[in-house]
């Protein structure tokens, strides 16, 4: 280099020749390509544990000594398309007499089911209205409205519903709502040999 040959500044050999100084900076070194190491061990680590995500794989890369922070591992794992596939939460029937009766209707009166509905009235004060409707037939039994609706309530509406139609029903199906739950209904279903089918809130079944 000049500056060796002639004992001269970075600054002066620079202006002599027409360069820049900013063309005497080496770069760093370029580290080697280990991108597609690292994709193949994510492919194999996926295939032999299927369940397990990109963390655990990141965890396996420095064991092995990679130097290799999580940022990288997760880019490459998701471009991968290798996310662990979320598990589908099934809905379970709970409670009593989740009998598979219940899902092979029949004939009417098998099974009836309750809901609730809210409205307001024209001054703003909520209403609350008992829905029940026989699954065999989608006929609507009964709607009870008012401004509250106990237990009690849902009681009362079923003891005239059975004593119209004649029986009471097998299975009737509601949700885990504290009018549903409460012991006197489960007595009344006791005592007329129902069996109550509960489902998840706002399901549809």
């Amino acid at each position: 280099m000049l500056q060796d040959r002639f004992g001269v500044s970075e600054r002066r050999a620079c202006k002599v020749v027409g360069q820049h100084r900013s063309t005497q900076r080496l770069d760093a070194p370029v580290p080697p390509d280990d991108e597609a190491e690292l994709r193949d061990f994510l492919r194999r680590f996926a295939k032999r544990r299927p369940r397990w995500g990109w963390r655990r794989a990141a965890k396996e890369l420095r064991r092995d000594g990679w130097q290799i922070n999580n940022k990288r591992v997760r880019r490459l794992w998701r471009d991968e398309g290798l996310q662990v596939p979320t598990k589908t939460k099934k809905k379970r029937l709970t409670g009593v007499g989740t009998h598979v009766g219940a899902m092979s209707l029949i004939a009417p009166n098998a099974l009836w089911a309750l809901d609730f509905q809210f409205d307001h009235t024209i001054d703003h004060r909520q209403v609350k209205l008992l829905n029940v409707i026989d699954e065999f037939t989608r006929e609507c039994l009964a709607i009870r409205v008012d401004h509250s609706i106990t237990a009690d309530d849902v009681v009362a509406v079923l003891d005239r519903l059975a004593i119209e139609r004649g029986r009471a029903p097998a299975f009737l199906r509601f949700d885990n709502g504290p009018e549903f739950v409460a012991m006197v209904v489960a007595e009344w279903c006791a005592a007329n040999g129902t069996e109550c089918v509960f489902i998840d809130p706002g399901s549809p079944w």
